[in-house]
């Protein structure tokens, strides 16, 4: 099998998916699709050798049984702008290879990230990482929508006085704030790209980063159709139990009393409320 072309890929090849208010996910390059992960399990038969359901019978059965290694051997090249803290929380995913504009070769463009009056939100008191779903007052959300622009405005003011008085640019780059936009190349596999997916498409993800994670998915749809089906079933919309949460579980079938002040009990009620509710 040599080099293999999608075309529904190829249509939205170097096309920009906007993403937040001023970025965007492109797709640069792709190497193989569902077929080179057949290609791979089987690596002793040749193309054709089955039929396109049982290729996508396979190819369930290996994500479902966590076979993951052909999954590797597709590979994907994006091409994003998104704001720094978003690339702060990304750059946690090792498993890729990136090149991100330099602010110390080049200067950096005056675009910052501006959250819409729907997504201010006060900060969650049961949860330190996340939103709350309170409502914010409008005259709150707009005085906060008018920090962040003065804050944008005197930081990259300070900016160009510094480069326009030939200070280094990788002096001058420390004012910018985490909210401006920055740029990379991305370059992962298909294994480690749905292990990212499936982390921040949960709707604990921060906001700003799950909209990038949605552009993605809708490109990996069009690559590999049958993987993202097994990964919906298996991964994303799947419930995983603990040892502890299953012998809870047996224990509410067999109707058994048991603690709902535990905490193994409060996860599972989590996980699996219609359940445990009955």
């Amino acid at each position: 099998m040599g080099h293999i072309i999608v075309n529904e890929a190829e249509q939205i090849m170097d096309k920009q998916i906007k993403v937040l208010d001023k970025g965007f996910v492109r797709l640069v390059d792709y190497y193989g699709n569902d077929s080179r992960i057949v290609q791979s399990a089987r690596v002793s038969y040749g193309e054709g050798t089955k039929t396109v359901r049982e290729d996508k019978m396979l190819i369930d059965y290996l994500w479902m049984n966590e076979h993951t290694s052909p999954f590797e051997q597709v590979v994907f090249t994006f091409h994003c702008k998104l704001p720094i803290f978003v690339a702060r929380q990304w750059i946690r995913h090792r498993t890729a290879r990136v090149n991100e504009v330099s602010g110390r070769y080049s200067v950096m463009k005056e675009e910052f990230y501006s959250p819409s009056e729907d997504m201010i939100s006060f900060q969650s008191k049961d949860n330190k990482q996340g939103r709350s779903t309170d409502e914010v007052p409008a005259e709150l959300k707009q005085k906060v929508l008018d920090i962040i622009k003065e804050l944008n405005d005197d930081s990259y003011r300070s900016y160009t006085e510094m480069v326009e008085s030939g200070i280094a640019r990788e002096l001058a780059r420390i004012c910018l704030p985490l909210n401006l936009y920055t740029e990379w190349y991305w370059q992962i596999d298909l294994k480690n790209l749905l292990h990212f997916l499936r982390l921040r498409l949960d709707d604990h993800a921060q906001y700003e980063i799950r909209e990038y994670a949605k552009a993605m998915a809708e490109i990996v749809k069009k690559v590999c159709p049958y993987t993202w089906e097994s990964f919906e079933e298996h991964t994303l919309y799947s419930t995983k139990l603990s040892r502890t949460e299953s012998n809870l579980l047996k224990e509410l079938f067999s109707g058994k009393e048991v603690d709902k002040n535990k905490s193994c009990f409060k996860s599972l009620a989590k996980k699996l409320p219609f359940v445990v509710e009955k």
